[in-house]
């Protein structure tokens, strides 16, 4: 099903330190996961696929006949509640897909079954996703495609094709159901099972996908690099953003490729009311946190905007836009702030959001081929927060009513902001690693990069070459710019020659950011202050 036709949202997830990630289904709207088990399961893809026994022609289907009969189970009357002869003539039929037939299948002859994510073929060129359908830790063929959902389903057909010949055989040994009122198949989750529960939590409601993934709490203590190669802020909160913009860049590509697949596949769309293009219908991006964002969401609970027995001084302190200084965040009016020994200096997690809520999270670059991104709601997995009013003002108070100065298709977006479950510790504790790791959607594996260092480490499982650049690095981002603006056909950004020229022909874009600052600086909250250097 095509993404205009299906509601799809796209999480997004930041954590503080070095932790696992997962695929969640939220139901009735709000969050639900587990604090574990769902974790394992998703950093499995990034791992080498287990050993175990793989189907071959030569023992394709050597005891899975006696595997289905002594494991078939009929009803309390000696009959199946489906019979598996039904439901083969409704796949065949078109009424229901391979998975859903595999997953029935299962259900009636009582087999475990398992949708695996693992590697393509050797001999397969270009970017695919593969799965394999393991049945009693039988592990069958690899299908392949453009999208895990076309993976799944190709894998599935794979399997069923090679286990058909033994249910052929075994129609005859399998009691009829045909006296019995059969019902309609439940419709069937085309995801991997993390848990009875889970899955029946996502046939009801919409489908969630994790696209990008960061963790970090350090700015680097390298000088500013001119060749771009250097990650000078590897916070969770910034790493996590610039992997979702890989993973809006690689949208992007489909678009505009040649291919009407791809294009087809891609998230996004031409917007009906400009030149750009913009989120198909039911596109929508989360934020999980596993950390209260630092900065002015941190404030105390007894603070208003409006206090009657507070100074406006403390005010001001207190909801001010805030720098990190080497691990520690001070507001802009401190007097305690001293970063004359800090080579690099950024702007709170929380301002940082702040921004991103009015200027979309796409930044400056993607703004040349696509309409503001913004979040629609921001869940706190943070075990020791018990309250989000700070940052309900941090985000969406110090702002409100600038939409009416910003240029066209910029806004002030109000995320549902609420605390949910925890899927991972939010401290570290007293000696916290310095490493912090990215993912996107389509990434075959993590890159594991030094926040002090700016760079990839030795043993990081990506490594782009010998140089140890990040592909989150400036220089990574310009040549994936430079990408998009070749298939979009767009002579004029290729002309541009440095990743602040591109930047800065982003006119919207940085008209949009000068009213922000100006905004946040009329109100009282203090000087936005890009990347303050040190030498």
């Amino acid at each position: 099903m095509a993404l205009s036709q299906t509601v799809k949202s796209l999480s997004l997830l930041l954590f503080s330190e070095l932790v696992k990630f997962c695929r969640m289904y939220p139901t009735g709207g709000s969050f639900r996961g587990s604090r574990g088990t769902c974790i394992e399961q998703m950093l499995k893809k990034n791992s080498p696929p287990t050993s175990g026994p793989t189907r071959s022609p030569s023992n394709m289907n050597v005891g899975f006949d006696q595997q289905v009969k002594s494991t078939f189970k009929p009803g309390h009357d000696g009959r199946p509640k489906v019979s598996p002869k039904i439901l083969i003539e409704r796949y065949k039929n078109g009424e229901t897909n391979a998975i859903s037939l595999l997953h029935q299948l299962a259900q009636t002859l009582q087999f475990h079954l398992e949708m695996k994510e693992t590697v393509a073929p050797a001999n397969t060129t270009g970017l695919y996703f593969a799965f394999c359908a393991v049945i009693n830790g039988v592990q069958y063929k690899t299908g392949i495609g453009v999208t895990k959902k076309e993976a799944r389903l190709n894998a599935a057909e794979l399997a069923f094709q090679d286990l058909l010949p033994t249910l052929e055989s075994l129609k005859s040994a399998l009691p009829e159901a045909s006296s019995l009122d059969v019902p309609a198949p439940l419709p069937v989750k085309e995801e991997p099972a993390i848990s009875d529960i889970h899955a029946r939590r996502a046939m009801l409601a919409n489908e969630y996908e994790v696209v990008a993934l960061g963790t970090g709490n350090f700015n680097t203590k390298e000088s500013i690099s001119s060749n771009g190669r250097i990650v000078h802020d590897s916070h969770a909160v910034v790493t996590a953003r610039r992997s979702l913009m890989r993973f809006l860049y690689r949208h992007l590509l489909m678009f505009f490729s040649k291919n009407a697949s791809l294009t087809e596949k891609s998230i996004f769309q031409q917007s009906s009311s400009s030149s750009f293009l913009s989120l198909k219908s039911g596109v929508t991006l989360h934020l999980y946190v596993n950390q209260l964002p630092k900065g002015a969401a941190q404030i105390p609970s007894k603070l208003r905007l409006n206090p009657l027995s507070m100074s406006a001084w403390q005010v001001n302190n207190e909801i001010s836009l805030h720098l990190s200084v080497e691990g520690k965040v001070f507001s802009v009016f401190s007097s305690l702030l001293d970063h004359s020994n800090s080579k690099v200096v950024s702007m709170s997690t929380t301002d940082k959001i702040t921004q991103w809520q009015v200027l979309g999270y796409q930044g400056a670059l993607l703004s040349h081929f696509i309409e503001p991104i913004y979040v629609h709601s921001i869940l706190i997995g943070d075990s020791d927060c018990s309250e989000i009013r700070g940052m309900e003002m941090s985000v969406s108070q110090r702002v409100e009513g600038i939409t009416s100065n910003l240029p066209m298709f910029y806004c002030m977006m109000r995320p549902h902001i609420s605390l949910v479950p925890s899927v991972a510790s939010s401290r570290a504790g007293g000696n916290q690693l310095t490493y912090g790791i990215n993912w996107s959607e389509g990434d075959s594996s993590l890159e594991v990069v030094d926040g002090l260092e700016g760079k990839t480490i030795e043993d990081s499982p990506f490594k782009s070459g010998s140089a140890l650049a990040s592909r989150l690095c400036k220089a990574a981002m310009m040549h994936r710019f430079r990408l998009v603006a070749k298939e979009a056909q767009r002579t004029d950004l290729l002309a541009t020659s440095t990743y602040r020229e591109a930047k800065m022909m982003a006119k919207p874009y940085q008209e949009a950011k000068n009213v922000l600052r100006a905004y946040l600086l009329q109100k009282g909250f203090g000087s936005w202050q890009d990347k303050v250097l040190t030498q």
